[in-house]
């Protein structure tokens, strides 16, 4: 512990970087040599950085989140459009190898604190978001609701006799009639206010390029999204948690600052983090940030969104934890949450504890079962084996009762001979993801330090 609480790894540091080549530049900038009037406290770290230009570059890192929803915030003076850009990666790699070049317990220079001030009103503003949501016209909404399913029931009933057409034509002919109609109808149930569907729809229409066995491939899929379809025009009937699923897979929003509103329902915990990955677009930068509760032992993911290029605000370094709030999306298997209030900075996180093989593929079963439209579902295997070979790699239980195959589009990443190289034939715990093509590994805790290392 430090005047400023946890100082990070460098690996953490390293995982909130948008790209390879952030990555590469910061941690060039990581030492002491560029930086003059550095500092950090409970809050923030600071410091000033030589560039090109007469000026040196002001940079600030917000550690941790201000309120509600909110992770690590970056502002830096020079004309990069990433976030963090490398002079914020460097100066959080030097706060994180070098205390004596960052010390703690310091003021913020004139220059960092108004920004560090407006973060902290924008928080406030957000967390009193909930009681604005409270006293909104309810029969306005109402209206809007219905309108809102007729559009998707019309929209639902549209795409069915698009798939009937589809099968009466043959699916072994899909290939010949190109994207364009698919795109249409994408974009019809766009307009019905349906974007899960459209997403789906447009899936469907690349699977024709997809290689070999693309017929079975697209037979799975629009049973698929003939089976959301006639859940969405007989909502009426389903049990509500299965209901709440089939609306957030057809697109339906649900405002965080309602969920975040009901305070019964929120639920606080020491989360670990476990992972953070992202992913993206032309248009937009998606990313991931998996946790899991202490003492609950739930596993919860939060999903931010940023413009294409430019990483998203919310950052929680993979390994720390953190003692907050979160309130869960409403579903049969509800995973997907809200961050709510932080209690402290983050600390220090451990090795979570995990399951077997066999466990793991069995709760995820389960879920399959409350939710057919899963891609995946998060897993911490514990003392796991990596195991290459020619057909693939896979995760063994040490004692060898059984092992789970890797996803083949893992193939092509370095994190798994990282993840052998962490193992060296040890037995390690690994959080990843288990599909129907296999298990995502994205983060291993190492078996001599319990640091947490992004895959």
């Amino acid at each position: 512990m430090t005047h400023q609480g946890v100082r990070w790894t460098a690996e953490q540091v390293l995982a909130l970087a948008p790209d390879a080549a952030s990555r590469k530049a910061g941690s060039k900038l990581g030492v002491a040599g560029p930086w003059s009037a550095a500092g950090a406290n409970e809050e923030a770290v600071w410091g000033l950085c030589k560039g090109s230009g007469s000026k040196p570059y002001r940079t600030v890192v917000a550690v941790h989140g201000s309120g509600a929803g909110s992770g690590p915030g970056y502002t830096c003076s020079c004309p990069s459009r990433k976030f963090p850009c490398k002079h914020a990666l460097g100066l959080l790699l030097l706060w994180a190898g070098d205390p004596e070049s960052v010390p703690g317990g310091a003021e913020p220079p004139e220059w960092a604190g108004p920004w560090l001030a407006a973060r902290r009103q924008r928080a406030e503003r957000k967390t009193a978001g909930p009681d604005a949501a409270r006293i909104a016209d309810p029969a306005a909404a109402e209206r809007r609701s219905a309108r809102r399913a007729e559009q998707m029931a019309a929209g639902a009933s549209e795409l069915e006799q698009r798939l009937i057409d589809l099968l009466r034509g043959g699916l072994a002919g899909a290939d010949r009639g190109g994207y364009t109609a698919w795109d249409e109808t994408a974009a019809r149930m766009v307009d019905a206010k349906a974007p899960g569907l459209a997403a789906r729809v447009r899936e469907l229409g690349a699977i024709p390029a997809s290689g070999a066995g693309w017929p079975a491939r697209l037979l799975e899929e629009c049973s698929l999204l003939h089976l959301l379809d006639r859940s969405l025009l007989g909502l009426s009937r389903l049990p509500e948690p299965l209901a709440a699923t089939v609306r957030s897979r057809v697109g339906v929003p649900t405002k965080e600052a309602e969920l975040l509103a009901e305070e019964s329902a929120a639920v606080r915990d020491r989360w670990l983090v476990l992972a953070q990955q992202d992913s993206g677009d032309a248009k937009m930068t998606t990313r991931r940030i998996w946790l899991r509760g202490e003492d609950s032992g739930r596993t919860a993911l939060l999903l931010s969104f940023g413009a294409a290029g430019r990483a998203p605000e919310l950052a929680l370094p993979t390994g720390l934890a953190l003692d907050a709030t979160l309130a869960y999306f409403p579903g049969s298997r509800p995973l997907r949450a809200a961050l709510g209030r932080q209690f402290a900075p983050p600390g220090t996180g451990g090795i979570p504890p995990g399951s077997a093989v066999g466990a793991a593929l069995d709760t995820y079963g389960k879920a399959l079962r409350d939710d057919p439209w899963l891609d995946a579902w998060p897993a911490v295997l514990s003392q796991v084996v990596p195991v290459p070979g020619a057909d693939g790699w896979q995760l063994a239980d040490a004692d060898g009762d059984a092992a789970l195959p890797v996803d083949p589009r893992c193939l092509g990443r370095t994190g798994l001979w990282q993840l052998a190289s962490l193992s060296g034939g040890k037995a390690v715990t690994v959080f990843g993801e288990c599909g129907h093509r296999g298990f995502t590994p994205l983060t291993a805790w190492s078996p001599a330090t319990s640091e947490a290392v992004p895959l």
